[in-house]
């Protein structure tokens, strides 16, 4: 045997020996790191529990026959919002009250310039909502870290990784025995899970990433969440169009954590699960709509009415496109006669949740006087239960305008009042609400100033019969979105939880 021969068979046993060794390293350090690891992930479990106990003991104080109540948390940093969402929240909780004696909620939240029973009654004020027993409220003080303002670059990551942030505040100061996101913030659901140990659920009105939402980015489309610079550039919108994919991946993967998934509508219900990909635990959960105080209101004939106002119930947040809504609004006036246009009046009704949606509001009034119609909008702000009912009983039209909402409890209302609705031809409206009812129109959808002006022209122009006819017909369709059905479902969706 050639002596080259031997020395290519020797270094071979020498490289495969040092593989070997070094196998079977990796593998004694594994051995080692493993348990190390799976020791410490429970240590950290405890501690985090025991210090829970420390701050809050009164919440597992025993029940005079024994027992140990078990928490319920929900995670909402914008409880006192007074929006669709906090409708949700408060539904949720007292339907858990009535059902279930042996629990204590507590809601954990970033209203740090409200009290506990401040937040409440504001619930009870908004919705009508009386909140039956007593709720626990954890402040936090790090809410800035999921507010958009915080990340004006890659803000769905920094919304995300500050909802975590968020998150380990609100475990740190109490680990729940069942958690539930009611808000949209997913990030959170592994951490409950997994470092305190609870059964998780979420309530999922509009997901953080959609399919939509790139499909508008790859279309290079300028939208309020895509900026001229990168709906401009090739380069800018395909490496967008790449973290808006490997974002969509991690959220799916932090998603799909959840034990069960209740979503709003069948619009939402699809995206989820194209994302998440969690079928068997998914259900959709209609939000409560208060279509009872509203359906008693009178429904009157407006055959001899002169006035009419235009009436669009929403939070100032940019997805509602409020502006596109004024720019409809004028193009109506421009076709009507001054007479008409004297007696035509558009009232938008909705919550200022912070400062930037304040700033939003004044720029809308702004944009009123630049398109002179300032004398013909009202703006009402933060207005009681029973305002929204006499703007919504005495309008002709209520209108909408968000594309792709997730539902649009907005729409239902305006509809359970009595108006003509015209909404927006996308998401929930589209595909749950103003759809033919007993063969029947229930509304109008549109989706441009063009076809938005039209329709409240055409609104307008109807015979007081017709629209009458239309609104009866819209007011019986409402039933499917009473808050006995929310309560009914969501309590059927939840009930695995507290097996």
């Amino acid at each position: 045997m050639s002596s080259s021969i031997i020395m290519l068979v020797v270094w071979v046993s020498i490289f495969t020996s040092l593989l070997i060794s070094m196998l079977v390293l990796l593998l004694v350090v594994g051995a080692i790191l493993i348990p190390i690891t799976v020791l410490l992930f429970l240590g950290m479990r405890q501690w985090i529990k025991q210090r829970s106990m420390q701050l809050i003991p009164h919440l597992k104080t025993p029940n005079p026959d024994g027992s140990i109540p078990q928490i319920v948390g929900f995670f909402h940093p914008y409880c006192n919002a007074g929006g669709g969402g906090e409708r949700v929240l408060w539904c949720a909780i007292n339907a858990l009250q009535s059902k279930y004696k042996n629990i204590k909620c507590v809601v954990y939240t970033g209203d740090e310039d409200a009290t506990g029973p401040e937040i409440i009654q504001k619930a009870r004020q908004r919705f009508n909502i009386v909140v039956k027993k007593p709720v626990e409220f954890i402040f936090l003080k790090r809410r800035n870290w999921v507010e958009a303002t915080t990340w004006p670059y890659f803000t769905l990551l920094g919304q995300s990784l500050g909802s975590l942030m968020l998150g380990w505040e609100g475990l740190m100061q109490c680990v729940p025995d069942i958690y539930i996101d009611s808000m949209g913030y997913a990030f959170t659901l592994p951490m409950f899970k997994y470092l305190g140990g609870c059964k998780v659920g979420c309530y999922v009105h509009y997901p953080t990433i959609s399919t939509d939402m790139l499909s508008r980015v790859r279309e290079r489309r300028q939208t309020y969440n895509n900026q001229d610079v990168v709906s401009q550039s090739s380069v800018l919108t395909s490496l967008k169009v790449l973290y808006y994919r490997i974002f969509a991946y991690v959220y799916g993967v932090v998603g799909a954590r959840s034990d069960i998934v209740m979503v709003n509508s069948t619009w939402t219900h699809g995206h989820i699960q194209d994302l998440w990909s969690v079928k068997e635990k998914t259900s959709i959960v209609y939000p409560p709509c208060d279509t009872e105080d509203f359906l008693r209101l009178p429904l009157e004939d407006d055959s001899t009415k002169l006035n009419h106002t235009i009436v669009s119930v929403a939070q100032f947040r940019p997805e509602k496109d409020h502006r596109l809504q004024l720019l409809s609004f004028q193009r109506l006036l421009r076709s009507t006669s001054e007479t008409q246009r004297d007696r035509l009046t558009l009232i938008l009704v909705g919550s200022c949740r912070n400062q930037g949606d304040a700033a939003r509001v004044d720029e809308l009034r702004q944009l009123c006087e630049d398109l002179k119609i300032r004398s013909n909008v009202e703006f009402k702000l933060n207005v009681s239960f029973d305002e929204l009912k006499k703007y919504l009983g005495e309008a002709t039209i209520g209108l909408h305008t968000m594309w792709n909402e997730h539902f649009g409890i907005g729409v239902v209302e305006c509809m359970a009042a009595g108006t003509v609705i015209l909404a927006h031809k996308s998401g929930g409206p589209k595909m749950d609400i103003v759809i033919n009812y007993n063969d029947k129109p229930t509304g109008f959808l549109a989706n441009d100033e063009e076809s938005y002006a039209n329709a409240m022209e055409t609104i307008l122009k109807m015979p007081a019969q017709q629209r009458m006819e239309m609104r009866k017909n819209a007011r019986k369709s409402v039933v499917r979105f009473s808050e006995q059905e929310f309560n009914d479902n969501f309590l059927n969706s939840v009930q695995s939880l507290f097996n």
